[in-house]
């Protein structure tokens, strides 16, 4: 059975329960800036657990290759990667964004990349794996089990259970990507007395690193498509972050005429980062991918785990707007740029960096 642990929600979020299914409510904002204030209190645990839409469904990047820019990027210096083999090299990218039926239940949008990181995962799931289950994390929301019902309990001033596992002597928190692995956890321990919460996935990370927590557990209900994300991981995906997952909120939000200029606005403060390796010269290079027609584009990366989850052997190094208005300047041959090629992604042509240009004037 799940147990709960007691946690203060003073942020006023809005959460409703039901006994036959959870209802879902997005976080306040408290909630919502990572308030680890919001969520004090006591734990008791106990079982453990056994522009530029992109609207095709898939784009065709044919040899990446590794180019210098000069004096643009000069990461730090470390032992040189071994040069990625061609299969690496060639690949076609997954759906630029998330499908518009993100909703399991009517009313209840799932976390759609996340939830199908985890339907992917083979058994056993190799450490790898789990990278790509935690690059998908860090986009959209996630959704918390609380005992009883959330609303009355808020309304009320009281503490909000949340639940909790005990695993090999460590507490987890619990976790869920929809409303499938939520029905599915709830049918797992017959205790339909509770309701749900959605909150942004960086207060959740957040929350879980200001207690004693071992890490968190995703859809744990759900095996073989769960996974438990160690701490370590967890202070590892905030510490390198953009304090802000701007960009990663709007390569996961659906798609509008704006979503193009608003990236690239962003990536004028935003952290971002290149993958580096070796060009064809033996010096090192930056990433770059090839459309179909030829067209070349400067891969850029919202997190450097972007980059160690495509599994090519690169370096993630941190660039910044200037350096990517200079490189743009610099080299004419570059048609724009391929954000997250993991997905969701995004290409931006040179008329949509013109944020980016305009950094440098």
């Amino acid at each position: 059975m799940a147990l709960f642990s007691k946690r203060k929600n003073s942020d006023g979020t809005d959460a409703e329960g039901d006994p036959a299914e959870p209802a879902i409510s997005r976080g306040g904002d408290a909630a919502d800036s990572g308030d680890a204030s919001a969520w004090v209190g006591t734990s008791d645990a106990g079982s453990e657990v056994g522009g530029d839409a992109d609207t095709a469904a898939s784009v065709g990047i044919s040899v990446t290759s590794y180019r210098g820019l000069g004096a643009q990027v000069t990461p730090a210096p470390s032992p040189a990667p071994a040069e990625p083999d061609e299969a690496s090299r060639t690949r076609t990218l997954p759906p630029a964004a998330i499908p518009a039926e993100a909703e399991a239940v009517p009313g209840l949008r799932d976390n759609v990349v996340l939830r199908e990181a985890l339907a992917a995962l083979p058994s056993p799931a190799s450490p790898s794996d789990i990278l790509g289950v935690a690059r998908q994390l860090m986009q959209g929301h996630l959704y918390l089990r609380v005992k009883g019902d959330a609303r009355t309990l808020l309304a009320a001033g009281e503490d909000l259970p949340i639940g909790v596992v005990t695993l090999n002597g460590n507490q987890y928190v619990l976790a869920y990507s929809g409303a499938t692995a939520l029905r599915t956890s709830i049918k797992s321990d017959t205790d339909i007395g509770t309701s749900a919460m959605a909150q942004p996935v960086r207060a959740v990370i957040r929350y879980v690193l200001s207690g004693t927590y071992a890490g968190l557990i995703l859809d744990h209900a759900s095996a073989p498509a769960r996974a438990v994300i160690p701490r370590e991981l967890l202070q590892k995906l905030i510490d390198q972050a953009d304090p802000t997952f701007e960009v990663k909120t709007l390569l996961s939000a659906a798609r509008t005429a704006e979503t193009a200029s608003a990236i690239a606005d962003a990536l004028t403060r935003a952290k971002f980062w290149v993958a580096v390796n070796k060009a064809a010269d033996g010096q090192m290079g930056v990433a770059e991918a090839r459309t179909e027609d030829g067209a070349r584009l400067l891969e850029l990366f919202s997190h450097p785990l972007e980059v160690a989850s495509s599994l090519r052997g690169d370096r993630a190094a941190p660039m910044t707007a200037v350096q990517l208005a200079g490189a743009l300047r610099n080299d004419e041959g570059i048609a724009g740029v391929l954000i997250d090629p993991g997905g969701p992604w995004i290409r931006l042509s040179r008329d949509d960096l013109a944020p980016i240009l305009a950094v440098a004037d």
